[in-house]
């Protein structure tokens, strides 16, 4: 059998063609003829153009808004290519997980998880920083755009030898081929019931903040190392930790990758989508990727806080959640979010441990003791967050 990577490119030299469908890059790995995967890779503008902007939707597969929202945006760029304003490189993986996608249980698409291997899909990507700091220091001098370039060389050859063993592997290593070098990496998510959030990197705030005021993100999560090795961070994470590693030098943070979470995994509207894409459009030109007049932005709704001081909210019995605020509601430390009732029994009030705004919950209002049923974005680090940061 063969998986292939099927390509397609727009560009101001050739407007509105497209070339077939071609194999290119590291195949997917697939065990069996019914396993004959490929990844769709949409390109727009020149190749090795600056700024190269990578932007993926689905890497957890039931997350289902941000594959509506890049075909729309798709189609945007499509338009922008046939007038020639693609300034820079622009790359759309709008499904960026086909086995995730065709993992169907009991009438449900259950996406996040890898049958297979029982891996999270937005987990364990490559260290680059790691894997390329004991060679890279001769390379790097006061230049910081040559530094910036040998580096993205080095990581383009650690990926390339990266072993693979699995189909989830493969597409690790094929996502990452396609974004370690991008000055802006965009992975598309959505929460189970939640307002539209971010998380992104210490280093790159305030800078992101013209995404997190386009988006109209109600709340934004920093943090450096939030455990587990997501995909954000596995672009966005080894230019400080090379620029700390390499204190001598000008290693400036050259890539600015965030995970950004379109609300509620249901929330599939189409006027929502086309808002959305219209939002990253205007990300895009502000960022100069494409040309034309973004317009001024907007007001930012939300202040950035650590993801270290954001609270699980979590349930410490089983039973029937009841929630008693909405998302966005302003809560107190105390307050009681939720009361959890045990239909045969008695009932558990869950309160929030800092000052903040609820903006994610639980779709499903059942619980049992360890589930996370809602966020709160709070100011002050609390003392039980620490290692990994993230619900898995």
């Amino acid at each position: 059998m063969t998986d292939s990577t099927d390509e397609r490119t727009l560009s101001p030299a050739s407007p509105g063609a497209a070339s077939g469908p071609s194999p290119a890059g590291r195949e997917l790995l697939g065990f069996g003829p019914e396993n004959l995967r490929s990844l769709t890779v949409l390109r727009f503008g020149t190749p090795g153009a600056r700024p190269k902007a990578y932007i993926q939707a689905g890497l957890h597969a039931d997350e289902l808004p941000g594959m509506l929202v890049l075909r729309k945006l798709a189609a945007a760029l499509e338009e922008a290519a046939e007038k020639g304003a693609i300034a820079g490189e622009i790359v759309l993986v709008p499904v960026a997980n086909p086995i995730g996608l065709a993992q169907v249980h009991g009438g449900y698409l259950r996406g996040r998880h890898d049958d297979a291997t029982g891996e999270n899909y937005n987990r364990g990507y490559p260290d680059l920083a790691e894997m390329i700091s004991g060679t890279i220091g001769g390379s790097l001098g006061a230049d910081p755009a040559a530094n910036v370039a040998a580096i993205r060389a080095a990581m383009g050859e650690a990926i390339a030898g990266l072993p693979v063993r699995t189909e989830l592997d493969g597409l690790r290593i094929r996502l990452m081929e396609l974004a370690h070098d991008a000055d802006i990496v965009l992975d598309l998510h959505a929460d189970n019931e939640a307002l539209v959030h971010l998380y992104t990197g210490n280093a790159l705030w305030p800078a992101a903040a013209d995404l997190a005021a386009e988006i109209d993100a109600r709340a934004v999560l920093l943090c450096d190392l939030s455990g587990g090795h997501p995909f954000d961070e596995a672009c966005s994470g080894p230019w400080w930790a090379l620029a700390a590693a390499f204190p001598e030098v000008p290693v400036p943070p050259a890539c600015m990758a965030a995970t950004v979470e379109l609300r509620s995994n249901n929330d599939v509207d189409e006027r929502l989508a086309g808002d959305d894409a219209a939002a990253l459009m205007r990300f895009l030109k502000h960022r100069g990727a494409v040309a034309g007049e973004a317009g001024a932005l907007p007001r930012l709704l939300c202040e950035a806080m650590p993801l270290e001081a954001m609270q699980q909210v979590i349930s410490p019995v089983e039973g029937i959640v009841v929630y008693h605020v909405r998302l966005g509601d302003t809560v107190r430390a105390g307050e009681v979010i939720a009361t959890v009732t045990d239909p045969l029994g008695g009932t558990t009030d869950v309160e929030a441990s800092t000052d903040g705004v609820l903006f994610a919950r639980h779709d499903q209002p059942y619980a049992w003791p360890g589930k996370v049923i809602g966020k709160v974005a709070g100011k002050d680090p609390l003392p039980e967050r620490s290692g990994k940061l993230l619900t898995d």
